[in-house]
């Protein structure tokens, strides 16, 4: 990988976006290398954790590949709309560190992240029109994150907030005041999601996402379904088992 640092383990694979020259902007060499890493994903990955390097999380599209794209300006903008597609889709529990520069593509990469943790400073916000420009792929997962009326003031403004700002509007789920603090509280997080079952937390996401677009009734009848299916598995037979014996579950990967 020229765009990104690969680190695998226990269960975790950590992303680090490395192009810290240019706080980490999204050229299209960088999406199709996160295209490739998630479309790779197995079973042995339990969540990815998403970071940047150099101290900025990500500042948004890379205007060099803009202004060089040509005919091929469309695909390249909605190669990234794909890539935040595949990113909230994957089974996976997807955790985000965000520092610095959260801005564009950056912001959108935070709003498909299950769980966002944020430095109290860091600086997000949709700067697309101030450059006469569109959050045309991030937008509806803006949206889905924040709802449309917030989304509707952030975008028509381009106005730029902290990580605390980001916690009120629900975009971010926790602020931190210093690295260690980020980190501890990483640590924690990640505590907490694997001791949840690999199996039972990627059909209860799958369930969640369905939520947003299929009438309720079909998600009910399949969550009802996968429930039954759950009791008598693997996953739901360790983990009665478990509670009963007052320990802590064993799950299979």
């Amino acid at each position: 990988m020229s765009t990104l640092l690969l680190e695998p383990h226990n269960g975790v694979l950590h992303i680090t976006l490395n192009r810290p020259e240019c706080r980490n902007a999204m050229s299209l060499e960088m999406v199709n290398e996160l295209r490739s890493v998630v479309a790779q994903l197995d079973d042995q990955v339990r969540a990815v954790v998403l970071s940047g390097a150099g101290g900025h999380f990500c500042a948004g599209a890379d205007v060099k590949d803009l202004v060089s794209a040509g005919d091929q300006l469309q695909a390249l903008n909605r190669a990234f709309g794909t890539l935040l597609q595949e990113v909230e889709a994957v089974s996976q529990v997807v955790i985000v560190v965000l520092q610095g520069a959260v801005l564009g593509g950056g912001f959108g990469l935070a709003c498909v992240s299950d769980i966002a943790i944020a430095d109290h400073q860091a600086q997000f916000g949709l700067p697309e029109t101030s450059l006469g420009l569109l959050p045309a792929q991030i937008a509806p997962f803006v949206v889905k994150r924040i709802g449309l009326t917030q989304a509707r003031r952030l975008a028509l403004t381009a106005a730029r907030f902290d990580g605390q700002e980001a916690e009120r509007l629900g975009l971010v789920h926790f602020t931190e005041r210093d690295p260690q603090a980020l980190a501890e509280r990483l640590d924690e997080v990640l505590g907490q999601v694997l001791r949840c079952a690999p199996g039972a937390n990627a059909r209860t996401k799958a369930l969640l996402l369905a939520s947003v677009d299929e009438p309720i009734g079909v998600v009910l009848d399949r969550g009802a379904q996968w429930f039954a299916e759950a009791v008598s598995g693997a996953e739901g037979v360790e983990g009665t088992r478990a509670f009963l014996q007052r320990r802590r579950p064993e799950w299979a990967r």
